[in-house]
């Protein structure tokens, strides 16, 4: 039996791509620091996925799966040398501590003669492959970094499941269930891949990939986001309770649309397919059986107001393909809000103006940066989310209509 390397046992590696793995007849490698899950994967070999929805779930047993305690150095890189696939889906602030076991493994794969190998990475991180060939590569030898080029392939991947939070509900007596949503496909970057490509069910391989990561970070998550941090505003718990507002439904989607509408002409993308994919997340915000909620989505806003992440750069990519992202900015308004109140900053227009500065690196003279301070006044205003939805339709009508 095939053997992969799964680097992350949480929700994405155990309730995504260590289960496509699996159901692809592969023997899986879970390499994780939390013990407990370790111990409990050598015991049973087993877990179970439920895919949940409002209508119900079905369940499926995910087997031939193990644990390697990633804090044994020995047993991850001798693992990594002798396996067939491996991916990551530990965390983008993660990533620097298990590249030290990936590149003695490799370093012992190279010793050995071994055949190529594509290391999937599933990190929320646009231009991952490069960034992480550089972590490795810091730990190589200029000669073994060349052998890297021609035998490892670092492949980018879109995570499109959702994985909230399990509770202890979710888990229902199996610290190791894990709950999901039905969705699964894998999209892939073909171009990187070395040898082969693995047959593995719902692999998704596309050339260029580049439109799928910005999809996936200035569509789904941008959307997702925007959601979150409006449900915030009106004080709701989950993501499935903002979404059923009428005013955040619409406010999301159409910020959906402005970057849909970019990447479209960015990339010569049928927009029609892109919109029906915004409808597809719009149903799947829904869920209640995920119960993800508005602080998880909307969380380590340092990271997503920066210049190239979902609010922040599907704004510059608007702007870069002359659409106003007006939608956008309410989001990204949103987002400092509760940055500002997460770091005990008191609500203020300066506040703002250098708090979205110095994460984004948009000066206040920006279009965008002008857009983002007319909503935040609304905000603090305490407008109702209606009142802002009407406003920002009303200023995309002018800007449309050409009256400035």
């Amino acid at each position: 039996m095939k053997k992969a390397i799964m680097y992350g046992a949480g929700n994405i590696g155990r309730g995504f791509i260590g289960a496509l793995f699996s159901e692809s007849g592969y023997h899986v490698d879970f390499v994780d620091v939390a013990k407990p899950v370790i111990e409990a994967l050598n015991k049973d070999h087993s877990y179970p996925v439920r895919h949940v929805s409002t209508s119900g779930f079905d369940e499926v047993l995910i087997d031939n799966v193990s644990g390697i305690d990633g804090t044994n150095s020995d047993l991850v890189s001798d693992a990594i040398a002798e396996c067939d696939l491996m991916a990551t889906a530990v965390g983008v602030n993660i990533l620097k501590f298990i590249v030290p076991n990936i590149a003695l493994g490799l370093r012992k794969r190279f010793a050995r003669g071994a055949k190529p190998l594509n290391i999937i990475i599933c990190e929320n991180l646009m231009d991952a492959n490069k960034i992480v060939e550089k972590m490795i590569k810091d730990h190589l030898t200029e000669g073994e970094g060349k052998t890297m080029d021609r035998t490892i392939g670092l492949v980018e991947a879109s995570i499109g499941r959702m994985v909230p939070v399990q509770t202890p509900e979710m888990q229902d007596g199996n610290p190791l269930r894990v709950c999901v949503e039905s969705y699964g496909f894998l999209p892939v970057d073909k171009g990187a891949m070395k040898g082969s490509i693995p047959k593995i069910k719902n692999l998704v391989p596309e050339e260029p990939f580049d439109f799928f990561i910005k999809r996936k970070l200035y569509v789904h998550n941008m959307g997702h986001a925007t959601t979150a941090y409006l449900g915030d505003y009106l004080g709701l718990e989950y993501i499935y309770q903002a979404i059923d507002d009428e005013n955040i439904k619409l406010i999301a989607s159409n910020a959906m649309q402005e970057s849909a509408i970019a990447l479209s002409r960015k990339y010569g993308k049928d927009l029609s397919g892109i919109i029906m994919h915004i409808n597809d997340l719009i149903f799947r915000f829904s869920n209640k059986a995920l119960m993800d909620t508005c602080k998880r989505v909307g969380n380590d806003q340092k990271r997503k107001l920066a210049s190239s992440d979902r609010m922040i750069g599907s704004s510059l990519l608007c702007q870069e393909m002359k659409i106003a992202p007006i939608f956008i900015s309410v989001g990204t308004a949103a987002a400092v809000c509760r940055y500002l109140e997460e770091n005990e900053i008191v609500q203020s227009m300066d506040a703002c103006k250098k708090a979205l500065e110095e994460l984004s690196g948009l000066k206040p003279e920006d279009d965008t940066s002008k857009l983002v301070f007319e909503f935040y006044d609304m905000l603090i205003q305490k407008k109702t989310v209606k009142e802002i939805r009407k406003a920002a339709e009303e200023m995309r009508s002018r800007i449309v209509t050409g009256i400035v």
